[in-house]
């Protein structure tokens, strides 16, 4: 009998979903809209009718497959009891128990957790950090998300929610965050982060920019072509940006001195004109102790798989199915 698991990846717009194999192969695919369904029990119902059609395909090629669990990755996603809680981005209030729903549904085991958990799982099992016991994963998009693994564990905390380098203050009294907080990593160092900072350097270097630019049409995307152009004003953004994530990055090393940094995101895809001062400001900013240790390096997991991939190895990796 060969085990598939369903991946799900819970977000603010859309839900996709997957049917992934022990080695990593999303055999199947689908999708729907989050924001189509008011109700988690909805949601919950339509992606389980969708993933039995996608498991019934497969045992139409051979009828030796079969589910056996639910991984599902979520915003504020809580793995200790399998709830979303308070998750700004979602249409719903409170507390949602949402892996008691698909374990009911689909009657097999479900487990939960925060999506950048989850994507560090995905690159334990399926990506760079396989065989590794101690690094650390981060994801570089609107905001900044992280997953700690320590000894080969994921670390949760007490409550389910350790982890947040996102919401480490990196300047006092700094940008407002969504947190309530001001000064926040994510404020900086994320795709929304650059943007902020490119707009203040046009305003304080090149004011008649400003006049001459849609700020509706910059993203970080732009501000990377900039960069590669030879606009020195892009290029000094993702400097900044590098220069303090690298320093953010070295005093998490001194928490569980991991054996290596990852990557991901739309941020890093930006390459070298990230990695160089977010490499040259780890390094100086690190404890003597941990200097030429630490490795930082792009995530290896393919961008539009790693948020199922990584959902999927949440089941693999704790419930230990073989």
């Amino acid at each position: 009998m060969q085990q598939l698991v369903a991946g799900i990846d819970i977000g603010g717009t859309n839900t996709y979903f997957g049917l992934v194999n022990r080695n990593g192969k999303i055999l199947l695919t689908g999708s729907v809209r989050t924001t189509d369904f008011p109700e988690p029990k909805e949601l919950v119902s339509a992606v389980s009718k969708k993933i039995q059609i996608l498991v019934a395909d497969c045992q139409m090629k051979t009828a030796e497959y079969k589910l056996a669990g639910v991984g599902i990755g979520a915003p504020n996603g809580n793995y200790f009891n399998g709830s979303i809680e308070f998750a700004p981005n979602l249409k719903w209030k409170g507390v949602v128990p949402l892996a008691e729903y698909f374990k009911a549904q689909l009657n097999v085991p479900a487990v939960l957790t925060n999506d950048a958990n989850a994507a560090a799982l995905g690159e334990m099992y399926f990506g760079g950090a396989k065989g590794m016991k101690d690094f650390i994963f981060i994801t570089l998009g609107t905001g900044l998300g992280s997953g700690i693994v320590v000894n080969g564990q994921m670390v949760y905390g007490h409550d389910g929610f350790a982890g947040e380098l996102g919401h480490t203050i990196i300047i006092q009294h700094g940008r407002q965050c969504g947190c309530g907080r001001k000064g926040c990593l994510e404020q900086y160092c994320s795709a929304s982060g650059i943007v902020k900072t490119y707009f203040e350097i046009l305003k304080s270097e090149n004011p008649d920019a400003m006049e001459n630019i849609n700020r509706s049409l910059v993203d970080s995307k732009y501000i990377y072509d900039k960069a590669m152009g030879g606009d020195e004003d892009a290029f000094y953004a993702f400097n900044y940006t590098g220069e303090l994530l690298g320093f953010a990055l070295a005093n998490s090393v001194a928490y569980t001195s991991p054996e290596a940094i990852f990557l991901f995101g739309g941020l890093a895809q930006a390459g070298e004109l990230l990695f160089n001062p977010v490499i040259l400001s780890f390094e100086k900013n690190l404890l003597h102790n941990y200097k030429n240790k630490v490795k930082v390096l792009p995530s290896s997991l393919p961008e539009n798989d790693a948020a199922i991939l990584g959902a999927a190895s949440l089941i693999w990796n704790e419930l230990k199915i073989e």
